[in-house]
């Protein structure tokens, strides 16, 4: 590997076009605005636009014009898109098609809601052997591969490329960042919460810095708080011996990192988050009965944040702060990824409130 790595942040997954009908609802509306997203992109994005870092993204395209939208999408938001894998378009999508995203956001309480189109997605097919991670990880050079459990949840051949990938990183020194981000919808002819699970523990050994806390209870919603002086006092009491259980079964992680949300209503939640590092815990601040505008990719904002201030700051309470706050200031624009720069987010971070810069 070169003295520079060509990438501070590669993430692996699956990139959708989104959908968005702004206030109205899908089955009504007659236009859309288009964003790109995916759990794993999202983050490799805010890391680019608002922190800075050099951010490449892993994933597959039919090679149609969809594909070459969502193309145009990743590289405006400044992420590099040299090794997507492109693959020929059939003509119909019987094959290989690119995958879309119908989300509405929700308002009071009308929750959010999506409708995701991805069957038979290029990037669901991607497979081992699609990608040289030797010529990536070892020529090339990445600091951080970050991905997550959208992605290892598309088939069984994209589980087995992130083994592949993790295992790639593990043997050239690349840190490791896997968000545990369960869906039902992905699992629901694949063993529920307890196959993605299995896969997900397979994946640990490989992992330094986890995204939620891996667990055989599937997650619940946070209940009303209990203690007025700390609105997530019950969740951090719960979480704590949890994370260190997990620590000390997985002694390769040395970040555990989890985010905390209670919803008022769609449009009003509590929001913070919590950091385990090296054998100490980090809380951020509280942010009560938050304002959102759209909530879609709060938690990977959150991740970018954690992941420069671990990989440029090597501060862990900063790392969770700039988290929490990136993920708050995603929450207050449209789309699935982050319109917000550092300065705000340090500001937000410190305490800052929403009065008129001038």
């Amino acid at each position: 590997m070169s003295a520079q790595p060509a990438y501070d942040l590669l993430s692996l997954g699956e990139v959708l076009l989104r959908l968005d009908p702004g206030e109205g609802r899908v089955r009504t509306s007659r236009q859309f605005t288009a964003w790109e997203g995916g759990g794993e992109y999202n983050a490799a994005r805010g890391a680019r636009r608002c922190f800075g870092l050099r951010t490449g993204i892993l994933t597959g395209f039919a090679d149609n014009e969809i594909g070459r939208l969502i193309e145009d999408l990743i590289l405006q938001g400044g992420v590099d898109g040299s090794l997507i894998k492109w693959v020929p378009y059939d003509g119909m999508g019987k094959r290989v098609r690119n995958p879309i995203n119908f989300t509405e956001r929700g308002f009071g309480v009308r929750g959010a809601k999506g409708s995701v189109d991805r069957g038979h997605s290029a990037a669901s097919q991607l497979k081992p052997g699609d990608f040289d991670f030797d010529h990536i990880f070892g020529t090339l050079g990445c600091r951080w591969l970050h991905t997550g459990g959208i992605f290892a949840g598309l088939s069984e051949s994209t589980a087995e490329l992130t083994i592949q990938a993790c295992e790639a990183a593990k043997k050239h020194g690349v840190t490791v960042s896997y968000d545990l981000n369960y869906r039902p919808s992905l699992w629901q002819e694949r063993g529920g919460f307890a196959g993605s699970q299995a896969l997900n523990r397979l994946l640990a050994p490989y992992v330094n810095v986890m995204i939620g806390v891996l667990s055989d209870d599937p997650p619940v919603a946070s209940a009303a708080p209990t203690d007025p002086d700390d609105i997530f006092a019950a969740e951090d009491a719960k979480l704590r011996p949890m994370i260190e259980t997990l620590t000390a079964q997985y002694p390769n992680l040395h970040t555990v990192a989890a985010t905390l949300r209670r919803v008022h209503t769609a449009s009003i939640n509590d929001w913070g988050a919590l950091c385990w590092h090296k054998g100490s815990f980090h809380r951020s601040r509280n942010y009560p009965r938050f304002d959102i505008l759209d909530r879609i990719g709060a938690g990977d904002s959150f991740v970018a944040g954690l992941i420069y201030g671990l990989l440029n700051e090597n501060d862990a309470q900063k790392a969770v702060d700039y988290g929490a706050a990136h993920g708050a200031l995603a929450m207050t624009t449209p789309g699935d990824t982050s319109m917000a720069t550092l300065p705000e987010v340090q500001a937000l971070a410190k305490g800052g409130d929403s009065k008129v810069q001038r």
